[in-house]
């Protein structure tokens, strides 16, 4: 089969990136419990470009990157039941979560490095991670779903325990997991308010469901929030930084504050009695259970939520999509579509 393979291990904080070379592999067997999946689409999330640069723990090479994933079953494993061949699946990539939803198994890992992933023509998957796709969803949306998806329903509503009628903000919209919380938090009946230093980004989080934004380049940003939206009930966070503590800021008494993410680093001279005072609930995410991927795909089917594709690359032009990715300009998730 044709896939994209990792070859090369690179040392953190380098500044280097580690090549992706698309070639010919063999295509796996299932296994007892395993299905074959004949991947019709990938998707890109920003932990492919940290693996690149050597940014992520455990990563072993030779393998193949990918979390996302959705395509046909070509053959069923020994013991597996609830699926044939030809079923159209969507794959969960949180691998070996383990009995307690509260958190994961030290064995849990994310599909795709160390684990082969979904950058090939064929993947080889435990049946407890792959699922029925919605008929309505085209194939790059119900790739573009999975990681992020599961992600931002896990902070949402699981996490975030989001309620009808509650304030919820999401900094940095345009992104994956930023844009699914959004959906999610509006098909709950949420009240959403964004950030994004794009105007264009704002607007098209209010087409999906946003009830306002503001730009977090103007200076008075975080007034201007606290003023249209009247403080979060909600805060769902992935950025940390200085951000984290304009959250803390914007946050109503007795909110909740979400972090699955922390692009801007570690959040410096952080004023705990703001947190106290206030009575914040802050609580860490990342991931989720088996049960939460199935609740999360029920949620979308049930309200025909359209995941936002930003762009389609074909495989072969997976360093195009990376770069793509790395500029930071798209606003939902960027697909792969595999070759037949």
């Amino acid at each position: 089969m044709k896939a994209i393979v990792l070859k090369d291990l690179i040392k953190p904080g380098s500044n280097q990136k580690a090549e992706l070379f698309y070639e010919e592999v063999p295509t796996p067997k299932p296994g007892k419990g395993e299905i074959l999946v004949r991947l019709r689409t990938a998707a890109l999330n920003r932990r492919d470009i940290f693996i690149r640069y050597g940014m992520y723990p455990g990563i072993q090479v030779p393998s193949i990157p990918g979390s996302d994933g959705a395509g046909v079953i070509a053959e069923i494993g020994e013991g597996v039941e609830g699926f044939e061949a030809g079923n159209e699946v969507v794959i969960n990539p949180s691998m070996d979560w383990g009995e307690n939803p509260a958190f994961p198994n030290p064995t849990f890992s994310v599909l795709g490095v160390p684990i082969d992933g979904t950058y090939s023509q064929y993947i080889k998957i435990p049946a407890e991670n792959v699922f029925h796709k919605p008929d309505y969803l085209t194939w790059e949306e119900a790739a573009a779903l999975p990681l992020a998806g599961l992600t931002a329903y896990r902070a949402v509503v699981t996490k975030g325990n989001v309620k009808e009628g509650d304030t919820v903000i999401v900094p940095g919209i345009g992104g994956g997991v930023a844009t699914f919380a959004l959906q999610i938090a509006a098909a709950k009946g949420a009240n959403v308010y964004v950030t994004s230093s794009s105007e264009e980004k704002i607007a098209k989080a209010i087409e999906l469901g946003a009830a306002g934004g503001v730009n977090y380049r103007s200076e008075n940003w975080v007034k201007e929030l606290k003023k249209i939206s009247g403080g979060g009930d909600l805060l769902i966070d992935s950025i940390g930084g200085d951000t984290f503590n304009d959250l803390i800021n914007l946050a109503k008494p007795g909110g909740r504050i979400v972090s699955f993410g922390a692009t801007l680093g570690t959040v410096n001279n952080l004023v705990m009695p703001r947190v106290f005072f206030k009575q914040l609930h802050i609580m860490g995410s990342t991931m989720g259970t088996p049960q939460e991927f199935g609740e999360m795909l029920a949620l979308y089917e049930k309200n025909k939520i359209q995941p936002v594709v930003d762009q389609v690359f074909p495989l072969e032009q997976v360093n195009e999509a990376h770069l793509q990715m790395e500029q930071g300009s798209q606003f939902g998730k960027i697909v792969l579509t595999i070759p037949e």
